[in-house]
């Protein structure tokens, strides 16, 4: 079989995509003083091309059953969540692409005084991917392990405020016989934000980011530092609308003399308006510098999305969202035009029960050979809770 590599064409999915969009009121049973929240989802699909190929396309129904436990202890001061997501889908016309996901997190949220604050967090996750495998027809499979932190200094009522965050992450795949063995790495980041009060609902930002990408493989070409520094703004006026806006210039500086050392404006814009507490707008943009894939150094990705969510009656919501995007292959005469489109109803049918219908439409277009692609998804899911 001969290896097939894309690098997959999404940077941040954020905001309120439908698969994820609750109207339930999960109700938390106290089990020796800790919230105890489990909830369930339940959903049938339609995929007529889960692989994203553009020829010899797979369909499929499938089923996807999600339950979720989620265990929880606050007091005045602090509140710390674990949470347990295993996930199992059942491709009925492909039972090689069936699979099971795993994912636990654990959050911790520490305020020692009103100066002194510390988030704490870590996450597993085990999955596989259909699409954009490194061998055609076979999951990519996945597992990813990351801790981090956040400590500020700072009363969130001063004038100033001083963002410090480190992470670190390891990336491994699970296939054997060294398939994909080139995408392993560890990632280290460091970051610091400086926060100045320019008004009663406005703070300017300056933000410095450091990430080191360490591929495993002996001499990758891949290995690389990145450093970018960002400017901006975040605000809050009243409940109606919320942004957050920065932008700035990344510099990629790789390992190896291989690779030619890239720079880039960068830009990250989120924002939120709510002209009626039922209604939400929301406008999401994103300029970065993605890990390279199919043989390129890196790609240039700018995502673009925009949705609306709205409540009809006190039952029924809707949900529609737009995404553009364009990723260029750094290293190769390749470009890929990418378009999403998610709509969605949801009918809150009790208070711990929603009906979902959805459809989602993937388009990729890419002037490189095979690796166009459109996909439609139609679904329909019951989210459950106590």
């Amino acid at each position: 079989m001969a290896l097939k590599s894309r690098c997959p064409v999404a940077l941040i999915m954020a905001s309120f995509y439908p698969g994820m969009a609750w109207s339930t009121d999960p109700q938390a049973i106290n089990v020796y003083g800790f919230d105890f929240t489990p909830t369930f989802v339940l959903s049938e699909s339609y995929d007529d091309n889960f692989r994203e190929v553009e020829d010899n396309k797979q369909s499929s129904m499938i089923t996807k059953v999600a339950p979720s436990f989620e265990l929880k202890a606050e007091d005045r001061n602090s509140a710390t969540r674990l949470i347990w997501q295993p996930t199992r889908y059942i491709y009925h016309d492909d039972s090689d692409a069936s699979n099971t996901a795993q994912r636990v997190r654990a959050e911790s949220v520490m305020e020692f005084t009103d100066r002194h604050r510390l988030k704490l967090d870590a996450e597993y996750r085990k999955w596989e991917r259909t699409e954009s495998t490194a061998v055609e027809g076979i999951n990519d499979k996945l597992n990813n392990k990351r801790v981090g932190g956040l400590y500020t200094f700072g009363a969130k009522s001063a004038d100033n405020q001083i963002d410090i965050g480190a992470n670190y992450a390891q990336l491994r795949y699970d296939n054997g016989d060294g398939i994909n063995a080139d995408k392993e790495r560890d990632t280290t980041a460091v970051t610091g934000t400086w926060y100045h009060r320019i008004g009663s609902n406005t703070r300017g930002l300056l933000e410095y980011d450091h990430t080191d990408f360490d591929y495993k493989q002996a001499n990758s070409p891949r290995s690389s530092v990145s450093d970018a520094v960002l400017a901006g703004a975040v605000w809050d006026f009243t409940a109606r609308t919320t942004g957050k806006v920065r932008v700035g210039y990344e510099k990629k500086n790789f390992d190896s003399n291989q690779s030619n050392d890239l720079d880039n404006p960068t830009w990250q814009v989120d924002l939120q308006w709510k002209p009626r507490t039922y209604s939400t707008f929301t406008f999401v943009a994103r300029q970065a510098l993605a890990e390279g894939d199919d043989g390129a150094e890196a790609v240039k990705s700018t995502f673009t999305q925009v949705g609306w969510r709205h409540g009809w009656t006190e039952r029924i919501t809707t949900v529609a969202q737009a995404g553009l995007g364009r990723y260029v292959y750094e290293g190769q005469s390749r470009t890929d035009d990418f378009q999403d489109y998610n709509l969605a109803v949801i009918y809150a049918m009790r208070r711990w029960l929603d009906i979902e219908v959805g459809y989602r439409l993937r388009d990729n277009d890419s002037d490189a050979d095979n690796e166009s692609f459109t996909r439609n998804v139609f679904q329909i899911s019951f989210n459950v809770s106590l």
